[in-house]
């Protein structure tokens, strides 16, 4: 992956969730009436946040967590519950402001740090846990690895993240995507075979001794997402 590819993907992203779907995803992520569609992305949203929280210890205190792509924070505020102290790190400032204007003042033994910036940044320090919902699938494998090996320097535990799996109903979804005027578009979602993405970590020096130890694909109408949990072997 170039860091010039990588550089303009996350722009793309930062103009999409700062500009163009500010209302539209404030309605999603809220419990505000939306229609069928967005009902659907909304239920497959909390199905996948719910599969990777159950795969995060019950008990975090005394954790460190960080939520990369932290959104509008709904992840991040029931594992600072849980007691974990979260680092909830997003590129877009929009979605970052709102998920501290939802943010409960008692999460009890937990707390939530949010942060506007790059996930690889080294400066964040090290964490036990990190999970990227639905924040890696714009990207491709390349990318992908290139990111779980930054992640994996800093991480003691495991890495709870997803990706677009390769199917046939999510390759037709992406070519309707196309049809939409340029402007309208959400940014391109990037669908990878989770075969394919094991036999990139192998490659990978960095992951070259994390293995997959839990996967579970979530499939309401128009949201498909694949949850993966990666550990040291």
């Amino acid at each position: 992956m170039s860091t010039a590819t990588r550089q303009t993907r996350r722009s793309e992203l930062e103009l999409y969730f700062d500009r163009t779907a500010v209302e539209a995803w404030k309605r999603l992520t809220s419990d505000a009436p939306v229609g069928y569609v967005r009902a659907q992305v909304r239920a497959g949203r909390d199905e996948m946040r719910a599969t990777l929280l159950a795969w995060l210890p019950k008990d975090m205190r005394g954790l460190r967590l960080l939520d990369a792509g932290c959104g509008t924070g709904a992840l991040a505020i029931e594992a600072a519950r849980r007691g974990a102290d979260v680092l909830a790190i997003d590129i877009s400032q929009t979605l970052v402001d709102l998920a501290r204007e939802r943010t409960p003042r008692d999460l009890g033994a937990g707390r939530v740090t949010f942060a506007v910036g790059d996930m690889l940044d080294a400066s964040l320090g090290q964490f036990d846990h990190v999970v990227a919902m639905d924040s890696l699938i714009h990207y491709v494998g390349d990318d992908i690895i290139h990111t779980l090996s930054g992640l994996a320097q800093r991480t003691k535990g495991s890495i709870v993240f997803t990706i677009a799996p390769r199917t046939p109903a999510l390759t037709l979804l992406w070519i309707i995507g196309r049809m939409f005027p340029r402007k309208d578009r959400a940014p391109a979602i990037e669908p990878i075979a989770q075969s394919q993405l094991e036999k990139l970590m192998i490659a990978h020096s960095a992951l070259a001794d994390w293995s997959v130890h839990n996967s579970k694909r979530v499939s309401r109408s128009f949201y498909i997402s694949q949850a993966v949990e990666i550990k040291r072997s």
